[in-house]
């Protein structure tokens, strides 16, 4: 193919990192729009409160069960046409959803949110997209960049909340079909951008920077890697620690979020109070991610994953203290900041464990793992909210904290991780 034969230089590197920023943008957009209400909805549609976690399980369940596929669909037909492809799932999930709300149907809410979940493997694995277009000491800044991204859904999915159900009441709609409108719109966008101007592939990219890197290696004198089935993969310390640092800190900070807002309803907080509170979460989630990655330059994976999961801990303590706005900001801030610490940590601890021939597949199974923790999450808090109330949902959240921190201090000393220069999965 023709887009082949384009040079990597930093001018095609950032145009590819900047498309998928802008698509993962309109990506978070939607998913947070369309979260906002999906709790208070779903137990509207359902008739129990305990399934207002339900969608965002399904949501979950589609992740995991699409993330291994959508790995094996990037190596076959290439980053461009599988990313879009995952786009455009979320489009029509979203118009569905629409659909459902209208209709009165929690079925069809259920579909839409499978489809809407499939297509978020395509936008958690943007990240490594962009990461692998650039050598391998980059790469932790430019995950960070991509997470970051979540910022404009951060501020302007919650904000875009009010708006729309005011105008699809004004069309004598349910006015909380209004969020998936915008998912919509934004999806639609999203798949645009991403088909459009996401070439020459950046698996072919990162195809030319292994060459380059595998010919570096070999004339230092250094072994070259070969690629490893999944299951040695899986059974290394560092992998093991990447993958719990992304999978229970999902965990924690689904836990948490999706109960929020029905928590919220029960002490009579409007829903410009939701939207804010889910402002300042995702806040803390994707703002400062563009920081994160020099953070881990500077003091590496393991610190930055023992912070987030501090940060967890306080916010797991501070959530059930008051149901007063700025007590719900602070708490929801720290879980998001949490969460961006532990995400993105563990996501370039796995990158730096893995070499270019097994990224993308292995990502796609350690995505899939992460999916599923974060889907039992969602799938188990309606019942401890019926149980104990929010109480209850924040303990245990501390819970599966504290696992992360016991994780976190034993593993590297099973396996403490290479210097760069001695690491063949990390050479530059």
């Amino acid at each position: 193919m023709a887009q082949t034969n384009q040079p990597t230089t930093d001018a095609t590197r950032n145009r590819l990192a900047g498309t998928v920023f802008l698509a993962q943008s309109f990506f978070s957009a939607s998913t947070i729009a369309a979260f906002t209400l999906s709790p208070i909805i779903a137990a509207e549609l359902a008739g129990s409160e305990a399934a207002a976690g339900f969608p965002n399980t399904i949501t979950l369940v589609g992740r995991a069960l699409f993330a291994y596929p959508f790995g094996y669909l990037m190596d076959r037909i290439g980053r461009r046409y599988a990313l879009s492809g995952g786009y455009f799932m979320a489009f029509v999930g979203a118009i569905i959803s629409f659909w459902a709300v209208v209709q009165n149907s929690y079925l069809g809410f259920l579909l839409g949110a499978l489809l809407i979940g499939m297509s978020r493997s395509a936008g958690d694995q943007s990240r490594f997209i962009a990461a692998e277009v650039y050598p391998t000491k980059r790469r932790a800044r430019v995950i960070g960049v991509v997470v970051f991204a979540g910022t404009i859904g951060a501020i302007f999915g919650p904000l875009l909340v009010p708006p729309s159900t005011n105008l699809m009441t004004g069309f004598e709609l349910p006015g909380n079909s209004g969020p998936f409108i915008v998912s919509a719109v934004a999806m639609l966008l999203a798949t645009v951008v991403t088909f459009l101007f996401l070439y020459p592939d950046p698996g072919t990219i990162a195809r030319q920077i292994d060459d380059e890197e595998s010919k570096e290696l070999a004339a230092n004198g250094s072994p070259q890697a070969e690629k490893r089935p999944l299951g040695e993969i899986f059974r290394k310390p560092m992998v093991i620690l990447s993958i719990l640092s992304m999978g229970l800190g999902f965990f924690v900070m689904t836990f948490l979020m999706v109960i929020t807002p029905l928590h919220m309803a029960h002490h009579n907080h409007t829903t410009e109070g939701i939207s804010s509170v889910i402002f300042w979460h995702t806040f803390g989630m994707f703002g400062l991610s563009f920081m994160t990655g020099y953070l881990i330059d500077r003091f590496g994976q393991i610190k930055i994953i023992y912070g987030g999961t501090f940060i967890l801990v306080a916010s797991c303590i501070v959530a059930p203290l008051s149901v007063t706005l700025p007590v719900l900001w602070l708490a929801l801030f720290l879980l998001g900041l949490g969460w961006n610490f532990t995400f993105i940590g563990g996501s370039s601890l796995l990158t730096d464990a893995l070499t270019a021939s097994e990224r993308a597949q292995t990502q796609g199974a350690a995505e899939a793992l992460v999916s599923i923790m974060s889907g039992l999450a969602s799938f188990t808090v309606g019942f401890a909210f019926e149980q104990g109330d929010y109480w209850l949902v924040s303990m245990i959240g501390l819970g599966f904290t504290l696992i992360l921190l016991a994780g976190t201090y034993i593993l590297p000393r099973l396996d403490p991780p290479l210097p760069p220069t001695q690491n063949p999965a990390a050479a530059d």
